[in-house]
């Protein structure tokens, strides 16, 4: 009998060939001990490496496997964009595929939304040190403007931990092809009225291969993108009413002050 609702897990992945089999594995271990109806998503997103016949072939051997190739690169925004409209069941859970978070807190997570009748989970890291100062500098910044411009007090808003119901999806057209999609989904899924939480996870950087979220074009593009999309995500937020919450969640509407002075 499953203990959670249905899972769809995606995984964007451009030249992710060393990772791929390994995040594949990880999901196969953890999903079934938490839903007996489960489907994992690869979006290639037109990769030059062997990403994709890694990932046609584990597909070919497992049921619950997808995956979907892009003929051209479409970027984070694309891809995630492509996973979400491709996944079918209840709870969708979106990650990058080196696996920055360990997939069994996706069962604390579950159980925070079931507890806190939440629509999505959003997570932060703890630790952060290992990226080096300039990626924290630049996360930094960019968590501090959009906290500021959109009034919520969001603490990681690009980390690739995401939890959400299958109804925050259907209210939500998101619009960003680039990074920036992170946070435009959270914003407007907080002025949709949707139940918006946070909560802390270690973070384990990647070990093969390279990340190119941190490199100046695309810093500029999720300026940019900021710019075009900000006056349609400006709206005040609706109301909602607050609960009791455990010391390491935190919600992403409203932030009590004294939650704020003891947390950061």
């Amino acid at each position: 009998m499953a203990t959670y609702p249905s899972i769809s897990l995606f995984l964007p992945a451009w030249n992710e060939e060393d990772y791929v089999e390994r995040a594949v594995s990880r999901a196969l271990d953890v999903l079934p001990r938490l839903t007996d109806d489960f489907e994992i998503i690869v979006v290639n997103d037109a990769s030059t490496d062997r990403t994709k016949e890694i990932a046609e072939e584990l597909a070919t051997k497992i049921p619950q496997l997808k995956v979907i190739t892009h003929p051209v690169n479409l970027k984070l925004g694309g891809a995630m964009r492509t996973g979400l409209s491709a996944s079918t069941k209840d709870i969708v859970v979106y990650s990058d595929i080196d696996l920055p978070w360990d997939l069994r807190e996706l069962e604390r997570a579950l159980h925070l939304m079931d507890y806190l009748e939440a629509d999505m989970i959003c997570a932060f890291r703890f630790d952060r040190t290992s990226e080096g100062p300039k990626r924290i500098l630049y996360s930094f910044v960019y968590n501090l403007l959009i906290r500021s411009l959109f009034d919520i007090n969001i603490k990681d808003v690009n980390f690739s931990f995401k939890v959400m119901h299958r109804r925050v999806l259907e209210s939500v057209e998101l619009k960003s092809l680039g990074s920036f999609i992170d946070a435009e989904l959270v914003v407007k899924a907080i002025r949709k009225g949707f139940r918006v939480f946070q909560m802390g996870v270690d973070y384990f950087p990647r070990t093969r291969g390279v990340s190119t979220l941190a490199s100046p074009s695309v810093i500029m593009k999720m300026v940019r993108e900021l710019v075009n999309l900000y006056p349609e995500t400006r709206e005040p937020p609706q109301a909602i009413k607050p609960v009791r919450l455990p010391p390491d969640v935190a919600p992403l509407h409203a932030t009590p002050a004294a939650w704020r002075r003891k947390h950061g």
